[in-house]
């Protein structure tokens, strides 16, 4: 997808309240502000993933970077209207190991979650190791649709009438599990 690509996705469509994380490489920082603005949330906070392998040291060689080798992701924190939410629960840095390619460290859930307790949530672009209770997740690589609240699905219609056609030689498909 290209940055033009990312900045015509209709996210404004999904939410009238509510917050928005957006994961950030170095290079996508502007990149990932502007489409926060674009898409009609202000820019309140950041959060820093610090890159870790098996013995818990810091990931030094192979992974992103143009100039330097990157130990660390920022995941940008937006708002829109006036969401209920919890303040200061977690810090601004989470500490943990890396797995398979994009995969991104569970403890966001558990920091999303006590932040917006009992508020709906949506990945974008997950896959099927990011499906969990309580969530939405709309990506490409899912096993299937499942989607429970009539207004859901015609906000995640709404999301992108040109999802199927985005990824024309898979069937994109969406998926929520239903709450324990």
């Amino acid at each position: 997808m290209t940055d033009d690509e990312m900045k015509m996705m209709n996210i404004a469509s999904l939410q009238d309240d509510g917050l928005l994380f957006l994961w950030v490489t170095g290079r996508a920082m502007e990149l990932g502000r502007d489409c926060m603005a674009i898409w009609g949330y202000k820019r309140v906070d950041e959060l820093v993933w610090v890159k870790t392998m098996q013995l818990q040291r810091l990931i030094r060689t192979g992974r992103t970077g143009h100039w330097i080798n990157h130990s660390k992701e920022h995941c940008l924190i937006g708002i829109k209207g006036n969401p209920k939410i919890c303040r200061g629960l977690d810090g601004d840095v989470l500490v943990a190991e890396v797995r398979e390619t994009s995969r991104k460290p569970d403890e966001i859930y558990g920091l999303i979650d006590r932040m917006a307790p009992g508020g709906r949530k949506i990945e974008i672009f997950g896959r099927q190791h990011n499906t969990r209770p309580g969530w939405t997740t709309l990506g490409n690589q899912l096993d299937g649709v499942r989607i429970y609240e009539k207004d859901v699905l015609h906000r995640v219609r709404n999301f992108d009438v040109r999802y199927n056609q985005t990824y024309p030689e898979v069937n994109a498909k969406l998926s929520i599990l239903p709450s324990k």
